[in-house]
């Protein structure tokens, strides 16, 4: 009779214990799955940033190069364009994935990798050299285009420009893998 109980007592707190993960506990806005978790800095829901349907807005940024890059110049092409930071640990943890994806689809979509809220650009350079990144690293040094224009206060962030000149998905805060650039490739027109 004993571990009947015990069984049921078993039973019942397994249960609960699934029903509150399954739940209780992914509607807890400080759960670990929250978006912005995944980001290096959080950031306050009204920075909204550019809505999906709307005209990425232009700019012209320098590479580590020198290059002028500007993103009108680019219209009838898919972009992925990236805010990040050398010192946040996302997006290390996301640009080798990019370069991988760079050098598989460079020839279909182009990749513009801004570095912003950066305090020191030679930390950029450093850090690309180190890791032999080769896709366009441009440098926003005072950070007006990453985070006035665009609203990218948690990094990485990243918005998805479609042959027209729109922003095509919503905008991704957190890391990419390899394979979720491939998706939003063959998602974008």
């Amino acid at each position: 009779m004993n571990k009947r109980i015990f069984g049921v007592i078993l039973l019942l707190v397994l249960g609960g214990i699934f029903a509150y993960n399954a739940f209780i506990k992914n509607d807890d806005p400080t759960s670990s799955n929250n978006q912005m978790d995944q980001g290096g800095v959080i950031m306050p829901e009204e920075a909204a940033g550019i809505a999906v349907g709307e005209q990425a807005p232009d700019f012209e940024l320098s590479t580590l190069e020198g290059e002028k890059i500007r993103l009108s110049d680019l219209e009838g092409q898919k972009v992925i364009l990236n805010f990040w930071a050398s010192w946040c640990p996302p997006c290390k943890k996301e640009m080798p994935e990019m370069q991988s994806f760079y050098e598989a689809y460079h020839e279909e979509i182009v990749i513009l990798a801004v570095n912003t809220a950066e305090k020191n650009p030679d930390n950029a350079k450093k850090f690309v050299e180190e890791n032999g990144f080769t896709f366009p690293i441009l440098i926003d040094d005072d950070s007006k285009i990453g985070g006035d224009i665009y609203k990218a206060l948690a990094l990485p962030t990243t918005y998805f420009i479609g042959t027209d000149g729109k922003i095509q998905l919503e905008r991704k805060i957190g890391p990419m893998t390899f394979d979720e650039m491939v998706d939003i490739k063959n998602k974008l027109k």
